[in-house]
């Protein structure tokens, strides 16, 4: 533990098999002495200027100090205030009820097991489920902005493979007579597809790295999602990485060899003499 001025900063590593996060870091300020206190994620500090050390959170029926903030790295935690028990239970009037308790088991081997005799105990009448199964639900109501940008995506890609077509199209008919020159220096049917299928899929793979550059500034930007089920939000971060931008760049050159593979198709098919006649 490390002190400097009015602040601590505590650091304390977990085995991997026990958490997801294995670091955990936790800045504390100076407690006011009032009791009434609640520690805050790093994404609840940066959405609510409110939630940073030495502010005063207003929620229930009191005012609660901010005494400090916790990063727990890609964590759930981060969107999350830790307060005292009975304090919250006194003040919003719910003594003896909880809606969730989060339980550690020894290590991962022992999870299903301990699922199993939780669900099976009838004197506790609970449903267990695994932290990140808890938190997909938690999260659904997402997922029809999800299937929103999928079907977005799906009908941008049919009318980027359409202007492709267009695009070769054009490319083929302003060369009829290179089409033709090719041919009588014995360039063959299958010489010519492939060099305007791969025209076609450079201008595409331009076009989906310019798209990549394009999505970068959201790279580490935070925002949130709101759960109609518990009242409360979940925030993440875009994360805009090597496979991210791999797969739309593959996904651009599908396309491409989608929407040039006929004009490239019908140039491989022309005749020496029409070429050179609609030059």
């Amino acid at each position: 533990m490390e002190a400097t001025g009015d602040e601590t900063e505590a650091k304390t590593a977990k085995e991997e098999s026990q958490a997801p996060n294995p670091s955990f870091v936790c800045r504390l300020g100076t407690r006011q002495g009032r009791g009434v206190e609640v520690v805050g994620g790093s994404s609840v500090a940066r959405r609510f200027p409110d939630a940073h050390v030495g502010s005063r959170l207003r929620f229930g029926h009191d005012e609660w100090d901010v005494v400090g903030v916790m990063n727990a790295g890609q964590s759930a935690m981060n969107s999350e205030i830790l307060a005292d028990l009975n304090q919250v239970s006194t003040d919003f009037n719910r003594r003896g009820q909880y809606n969730s308790v989060l339980v550690g088991a020894a290590n991962k081997a022992s999870v299903p097991a301990l699922i199993d005799s939780l669900n099976n105990d009838q004197r506790l009448n609970v449903t267990t489920l695994p932290e990140k199964e808890y938190y997909e639900r938690q999260t659904a109501a997402g997922a029809p902005m999800l299937n929103l940008g999928i079907v977005v995506s799906v009908i941008m890609a049919i009318g980027s493979s359409f202007a492709a077509t267009n695009t070769m199209f054009a490319a083929v008919a302003r060369r009829g007579k290179e089409i033709g020159t090719l041919r009588v220096l014995g360039f063959s049917r299958r010489s010519i597809l492939l060099s305007f299928l791969i025209e076609s899929l450079l201008l595409a793979g331009l076009g989906g790295s310019v798209g990549c550059v394009l999505a970068l500034p959201l790279n580490r930007v935070t925002t949130a999602i709101g759960n109609f089920t518990t009242l409360s939000e979940t925030a993440f971060r875009f994360h805009v990485g090597l496979s991210s931008v791999a797969a739309g760049i593959a996904f651009a050159l599908v396309m491409g060899a989608a929407g040039g593979y006929f004009p490239a198709r019908m140039a491989a098919k022309k005749e020496i003499l029409q070429a050179l006649r609609e030059a």
